[in-house]
Order: structure tokens, then C-alpha cells, then sequence
């Protein structure tokens, strides 16, 4: 009886440590990620500012072809929202929308999550001439999570899990405008 007595008073004290660590742990996290393309700055705006032609280089969007995928609005402007629905659990179910675009420079984003996590994440995908055929494309990601779900930013590597994503999706983007 003393063993299992002290089983739980240590998960009891192992739970509170965690929730006590919540407290004072950050709650919002951003990651970005960038690269050079050797295009044009309007001709790599031009492309990406259309939601559409992400499933030819977004990680996300490729995942599962068979997403039943709906669109609303008109893509390259703001107020467009593209939705997607997928049997396959790290892709799930949510919505993108459009919440901005500063023409030639900036596309800014809000995605939506249902599923398999609820949540909110905002986005932006910033152009910046270096040269009059190169250009960087910088693509970033910023979220919170409410306490005491944060604790999940100490145990899980998010800026990792999702920098590598963005440099696939990134490292796409520049072999199809390269092309």
C-alpha cells in the first residue's frame, strides 16, 4: 500500500510541477524560414500570391492529394478563403484565408485548424528584391497556445518540427519558379 501511495503522490507532484512550469512558460512561439530565387521580385509575388498554386510547392497542401478542397471568394485577393477537409490526421481539417495583401510585397494569412487540434495561426509570405533577378522569400508562422496547453511549446519542438516544413515548402517554391 505505501508503494502505490507514493506512485501517486509522485504523479500527483509531477503533474503539479508541470502545470507551476505552464505558469511562467511562454505562450506564443513564431517560426520563420527564408530563400533566394532566382526570379524576378513581381514574378515570384505574382505566383504566390494565389492560394491555389500552393499545392505545387506547400508541404501541407501536398500531403494528401485526395483533400476534398473548396475555395471561396476570388484567390489572389483578400477574403479568400481556401478550405480543406483530409482523412489523413497530420493534415486534417481547416481553412486558410487571405487577410492581406500589400501588392508586390506581402500576402498576410490567417489559418484556421479544426482538426486534429483546434487552434489559430497567423502567416505572411514577404518578397524582397536583391537583385533584379533575385529574390528572398521569407515565410513565417506565429501562434499561442492558452495555459495550460502551452506546456506543450517545452515538450515539443515546434520551431523545428515546423522550420523543416518550411524549408521544403521553400525549397518547392524555388524549384518550380526556377524552372
Amino acid at each position: 500500500m505505501n508503494i502505490l501511495l507514493t506512485i501517486v503522490l509522485i504523479i500527483v507532484a509531477l503533474v503539479a510541477l508541470l502545470l507551476i512550469v505552464a505558469l511562467f512558460s511562454k505562450k506564443s512561439y513564431t517560426v520563420a524560414r527564408e530563400i533566394t530565387i532566382r526570379q524576378p521580385k513581381q514574378t515570384v509575388f505574382n505566383y504566390i500570391r494565389f492560394i491555389k498554386n500552393q499545392d505545387n510547392y506547400n508541404k501541407w497542401s501536398m500531403a494528401d492529394p485526395d483533400a476534398i478542397k473548396t475555395y471561396t471568394g476570388t484567390d489572389g485577393n483578400a477574403g479568400f478563403i481556401y478550405a480543406w477537409d483530409s482523412k489523413v490526421k497530420n493534415v486534417g481539417k481547416g481553412e486558410q484565408e487571405i487577410k492581406g495583401i500589400t501588392e508586390g510585397d506581402r500576402i498576410d494569412l490567417e489559418l484556421r485548424f479544426v482538426r486534429p487540434f483546434e487552434g489559430v495561426a497567423f502567416g505572411n509570405i514577404s518578397t524582397t528584391a536583391l537583385a533584379e533577378d533575385q529574390t528572398k522569400v521569407k515565410w513565417s508562422f506565429s501562434s499561442s497556445m492558452k495555459y495550460p496547453m502551452n506546456i506543450m511549446l517545452l515538450l515539443m519542438n515546434l520551431e523545428g518540427m515546423l522550420g523543416k516544413d518550411l524549408e521544403i515548402s521553400l525549397m518547392n517554391l524555388k524549384t518550380v519558379l526556377e524552372r
